[in-house]
């Protein structure tokens, strides 16, 4: 009998697909071909040119070879302050450039690390959702904030400056903020963008974001849709209850009308007023808390 096992709701909001069993889930979206938006499907999605900005190719060194990712960051600053663009499970796609570029314009050297690099797929190629779900949901997050540690550790050497660090994600990327946040020390703020706060059972993810609420050492700012059919009203109840039982920062933005995935432009899901919105946001909280 299989067992049963919720499907991720950034998994679950590009078909409108109801809860199932893993097997049941991946047997429906094989048959059907299920492909995915990955690429920019919509004909107005936001593009931030790199005026003033020096922009490229990241290479960053990990203990079994080199991660590779995109950065943006003011021409003419020294020493700006970092900001981590954790990667949702559509991987180094234009969208994420497009946000990294968005943020150095606010003044941050922004880096967008490809964690998902060892499978040696190109992730917004994917066109098959069962192969993406896998690939996603097999990082661990031991994996992950190594990475992010060498991250961090390769935008120093780059002039930025880590003393102001925060970090950024949306979706699964938005999932990472919560589990980066609770790792390292040196985070001054994170934003996430609808990252799930109670996960489906996973080995390669230890504790869920609401289990690590007590461990967060950097205020964080949550950003979600009041739609959202993978992460209820309650969990955010939840998670903003540990955080102040345990004496740590959070707030909580929630969007009517808007649904998972509201900010990205290149997909249906995109919500121009809430994204604008949560924008303004995400500037004041990192300016709230030294980072930009």
């Amino acid at each position: 009998m299989p067992v049963e096992r919720q499907v991720p709701s950034d998994i679950e909001v590009l078909g409108d697909i109801a809860p199932m069993s893993r097997r049941g889930f991946l047997g429906v979206a094989a048959a059907a071909g299920l492909a995915l938006a990955a690429g920019p499907v919509r004909a107005d999605a936001i593009v931030t040119d790199s005026k003033g900005l020096t922009i490229g190719d990241a290479h960053i060194k990990v203990s079994d070879g080199e991660i590779p990712g995109y950065f943006a960051r003011p021409a003419d600053s020294k020493n700006p302050p970092v900001i981590l663009v954790a990667i949702d499970i559509f991987g180094l796609n234009e969208y994420t450039k497009d946000v990294t570029r968005r943020l150095a314009k606010l003044g941050a050297f922004a880096v967008a690390p490809d964690y998902y690099f060892r499978e040696d797929v190109d992730l917004p190629k994917i066109s098959r959702l069962p192969l993406l779900m896998q690939l996603a949901s097999d990082k661990t997050d031991a994996e992950l904030v190594s990475d992010l540690d060498s991250t961090v550790t390769w935008a120093k050497s780059q002039g930025g400056d880590t003393s102001r660090l925060g970090i950024l994600g949306f979706g699964r990327g938005g999932r990472s903020v919560w589990i980066y946040a609770s790792h390292c020390p040196d985070v001054k703020a994170g934003v996430s963008y609808y990252g799930s706060i109670v996960d489906p059972e996973n080995p390669a993810w230890p504790k869920s974001p609401l289990q690590l609420a007590a461990e967060m050492k950097a205020p964080v700012l949550g950003l979600y849709g009041e739609p959202d059919k993978g992460i209820s009203a309650s969990q955010i109840d939840d998670m903003e209850a540990a955080l102040k039982s345990a004496g740590k920062i959070g707030e909580f933005k929630t969007y009517p009308g808007a649904p998972n995935g509201f900010h990205a432009d290149f997909r249906p899901a995109y919500k121009k007023e809430a994204a604008e919105e949560s924008w303004r946001e995400t500037q004041s909280w990192f300016k709230k808390y030294g980072v930009l």
